[in-house]
């Protein structure tokens, strides 16, 4: 059984004559009716009804023409895939992360991409969430590495990955640092270190602040949570900062917390815009640094 044999017999059931398959395959008609022939031969069995005026599939031919148009299918996939593998070869991608990613390992999955198609120019451009957004409206970014916020707009589609956790960030020696069960409305009075206003961890921070019934003072603002947790080590005010900053071995001793009734960090996804097609080197990207977690 050879694969242009099935092409022929499902063209024939098609067009519904060997005439009109053999026009199509742009083949003679003798070439199509004698591989047919040949198949029904090594078969057994009789796949078309043939008549003075009209060619139809037997019973056996309809069972035959379904699984030859699933294998047919199936190869038409594997051409698409393959084709899709010589298309990035080459190419760019830029990615915007933020220092924020929970339990994703960054430089692995980049180094996992970087060994599957090293043709492909890979940059990395680091910030704040609002600021890559922003950079992805533009083109400057393909992919944004970062916290998927609710109030994600639309334009933007977003891949949750992994969770992410808030926790108190105190200096070593605070006096609340040692005690029970925490609440944040007891450092109503604290000075706070935080980003700057339009910032996701701000809005967090004011909204459970919030409800619980006080304004924080931030008295000092940063550009990234890693100054944060400088800035709470050198005893100038308490914060509320992701985990996986808090906890990291790199940065400075600090106190971490949990707090009661914590109020929620959006998961770590992967964000694309809706309205730009990815290239098919930024599909690669895209699909290596998500379905193969780190």
């Amino acid at each position: 059984m050879e694969l242009r044999q099935l092409s022929y017999v499902e063209a024939v059931a098609r067009y519904g004559g060997f005439t009109r398959a053999a026009e199509r395959l742009h083949v003679a008609q003798s070439a199509v009716s004698a591989q047919i022939r040949a198949l029904e031969a090594e078969l057994g069995v009789a796949l078309f009804a043939r008549t003075t005026r009209r060619v139809a599939l037997t019973p056996a031919g309809e069972m035959f023409v379904a699984r030859a148009r699933r294998v047919l299918a199936e190869l038409d996939g594997a051409r698409l895939e393959m084709g899709e593998i010589t298309a990035v070869v080459t190419g760019r991608v830029t990615v915007g992360a933020t220092t924020v990613l929970g339990s994703y390992d960054l430089p692995k999955a980049l180094a996992r991409f970087h060994e599957r198609f090293p043709g492909i120019a890979l940059r990395l451009r680091s910030g704040l969430i609002t600021g890559l957004l922003g950079a992805l409206d533009g083109g400057e970014v393909d992919l944004v590495l970062g916290p998927v916020h609710a109030d994600l707009p639309a334009r933007f589609e977003a891949l949750p990955l992994v969770d992410e956790h808030l926790v108190l960030a105190l200096p070593v020696g605070h006096p609340l640092s040692g005690t029970g069960r925490l609440t944040l409305g007891e450092f109503r009075d604290e000075a706070f270190v935080c980003l700057p206003e339009g910032s996701g961890l701000r809005w967090i921070l004011d909204d459970a602040a919030r409800t619980a019934g006080f304004t924080p003072r931030v008295q000092f603002e940063t550009h990234s949570p890693q100054s944060m947790r400088e800035l709470v080590a050198a005893g100038l005010g308490v914060a509320l900062l992701a985990r996986s900053v808090a906890e990291s071995p790199d940065g400075p001793a600090i106190t971490v917390r949990q707090l009661h009734a914590a109020p929620a960090h959006p998961p770590i996804g992967m964000i694309h815009h809706r309205d730009r097609p990815l290239t098919p080197a930024v599909q690669a990207c895209r699909h290596v640094m998500t379905s193969d977690m780190p």
